[in-house]
């Protein structure tokens, strides 16, 4: 999750840039880096680790330009070093980005072949050389900007200032937030309205898709189809508090929204992306191929992500994996092997049962590795290891993006354990990596399923029961589901395994119970389809969450389908649960129900 700004000013900016991205350092980052145009000419500073190193570099070789861009990095491509901090530079332009280039390896391999040098590990130069190959066509800067974005596959979010032109700064949204800052004859870019607080109150979020083209008394916007289009101005209230709703009604809805670059982040901590390996962060103090058993306890939605844990670590790892509910492993004086590993998941880090849970497999002589968010919380303090998901803050009480953020974790370990333990191939981890890259970008396609959603909302609000169904990791995904319109609409839902259904449930289903269905295409597709069927034939209102291609093949009369983008299943549940907190979301909504803050519910509950 880096930060980026830039800023079209009437004095240097530098000073400028850096302070705004002081204000950006919660995002985390490992190189800093600004471009200004000297005399009409790109010059960088960079430096590796935190701001003040910056600041240094900048007091020896001082920069006046009055229009840059500049950029706190976290490493996914590429090493922490200066030569891989941002921007990155062409000889036209410099560029800034945050997010993944999915298909950087076959962009840099046409740019080599037409004569392209490349001098980072990184995916972002890519970027710049792209552009700068359009503009070597004779194009100007915002035609090669609109000829290279259709090309780029991934959620990102771009800036690039160019070379001899002094009023010009360009900006992109691809799944990954991006706003316009309006001055007296300046204007801002930024990550988010708090990067541009001390400069304006004035903001423009870009939608999905968009790009921007800022001179210093106007902006532009275009659609991903390159449309001109218009998009609102907003007084934003960064300046007083130090988390921002941006243009969404909710907290929940924005967290919902940052999934795609919050995911992208986290997975950018655990891989290696351009070996195509896991690299995990931390020295692990047991040895993965002497476990006999794995232990995995949490509470509520967390509860849930370790459950699909459950089925990537005896897939990938192949090594026996007991789950409970921490509340009840907590008492029950479970006999646990000796030396044996005890994973516990919690967003705060401060849940009690959870935390007590922890304490009493530590008297029993476990190692403990704990998956949270919170890395200065007490059980983060108390484990042996903290495998930190790096979604920020999260302020709405119904998890969203700390709960894919926990699946992209527990995904990435059970690929290393699978590795230390000898029983995941070289090549299927490289597989199972790229298609872990892939996500961020299949998350960002999953949002833009929104409005079909929100008319859906309607019907949906008017039922008293809904049963969510879904077969191996989409079964996890279903308990999720009720849970989530349970907690913020109040509507009774019930999660089941689909095969579940005849051994009870069925007898529920009448013309008035909707049914929502996970199922993406995957090994137990076709038997998920056989309960649908079931339902069908008893009148039964289905809602299928599956991509097109599964709906067709079903046969059946759905009420809605949510069609997805067809991926491969393994890790299908970090993309599925988009369209499934946004059923909820938008079912409370449209009841009028207070999302962030729905009734008898705190977001950390520390008392059992």
């Amino acid at each position: 999750m880096c930060g980026i700004v830039g800023i079209i000013g009437t004095s240097p900016v530098a000073g400028q840039l850096v302070e705004a991205l002081k204000r950006l350092e919660y995002r985390g980052y490992d190189s800093a880096g600004i471009a200004t145009l000297e005399n009409g000419h790109l010059e960088r500073r960079r430096a590796e680790g935190k701001l003040r190193n910056l600041e240094a570099r900048l007091t020896e070789m001082p920069l006046s330009g009055t229009i840059g861009i500049g950029h706190t990095r976290w490493a996914t491509h590429g090493r922490p070093t200066e030569n891989n901090a941002h921007p990155h530079a062409s000889k036209r332009l410099a560029v800034v980005h945050n997010g993944i280039i999915e298909n950087f390896r076959e962009l840099r391999e046409e740019l080599v072949a037409r004569g392209h040098v490349f001098a980072t590990e990184t995916d972002t130069e890519v970027v710049a050389h792209l552009v700068t190959d359009e503009m070597d066509k004779g194009k100007a800067p915002r035609e090669a900007v609109a000829s290279a974005l259709p090309r780029l596959r991934g959620a990102f979010a771009l800036g690039f200032i160019f070379d001899g032109e002094n009023g010009l700064l360009i900006g992109a949204r691809q799944g990954a937030p991006l706003a316009v800052g309006y001055g007296d004859g300046e204007m801002f870019l930024g990550s988010d309205a708090l990067a541009l607080a001390p400069f304006t109150d004035t903001i423009t979020y870009l939608e999905d898709g968009d790009w921007a083209v800022l001179t210093r008394d106007n902006v532009e916007f275009y659609d991903a189809k390159g449309t001109p289009v218009q998009r609102a101005k907003q007084k934003s209230q960064a300046s007083a508090f130090l988390i921002d709703k941006g243009n969404h009604r909710h907290f929940m809805a924005k967290e919902i929204h940052e999934q795609p670059e919050v995911v992208g982040r986290t997975l950018a901590h655990y891989l290696d992306m351009s070996a195509g390996r896991v690299r995990l962060p931390f020295e692990l103090p047991f040895d993965p191929a002497e476990l006999t058993r794995i232990t995995i306890t949490a509470c509520g939605t967390a509860y849930y992500a370790g459950l699909t844990a459950k089925y990537w670590l005896e897939k990938f790892a192949r090594v026996p994996v007991e789950i409970d509910v921490a509340s009840e492993f907590r008492y029950r004086e479970a006999p646990l092997p000796k030396g044996g590993l005890m994973i516990v998941v919690s967003q705060s880090g401060e849940t009690a049962d959870t935390l007590a849970s922890l304490r009493y497999a530590k008297e029993q002589g476990q190692h403990i590795l704990s998956v949270v968010n919170v890395p200065t919380s007490t059980i983060a303090r108390e484990s042996d290891v903290a495998a930190l998901t790096l979604a920020g803050p999260e302020i709405g009480v119904a998890s969203t993006k700390a709960f894919t953020c926990q699946l992209a974790v527990l995904a990435c370990l059970a690929l290393a354990f699978g590795r230390a333990r000898g029983v995941l191939p070289e090549a299927e981890e490289q597989r199972l990596v790229s298609n872990l890259i892939n996500v961020p970008g299949l998350m960002a396609e999953a949002v833009k399923r929104e409005p079909h959603i929100e008319q859906m909302a309607g019907s949906l609000a008017k039922a008293t029961d809904v049963l969510y169904l879904g077969r191996g990791t989409s079964f996890p995904l279903a308990l999720e589901g009720a849970l989530k319109l349970k907690e913020i609409s109040y509507i009774h839902a019930e999660g089941y395994a689909a095969g579940e259904l005849k051994h009870g449930p069925i007898a529920l289903i009448d013309e008035s119970m909707p049914v929502i269905v996970i199922a993406p295409h995957d090994a137990v597709y076709e038997k998920t389809v056989s309960n649908m069927q079931e339902v069908s034939a008893r009148g039964g209102r289905i809602i299928l969450v599956a991509d097109q291609r599964s709906a067709d093949d079903a046969s059946i009369a759905f009420e809605a389908v949510v069609a997805m983008t067809p991926m491969p299943s393994e890790f299908a549940p970090i993309v599925y649960a988009v369209p499934v907190q946004l059923i909820a979301y938008h079912t409370a909504v449209f009841m009028g129900k207070d999302v962030d803050q729905p009734r008898n519910l705190a977001k950390s509950v520390t008392v059992e």
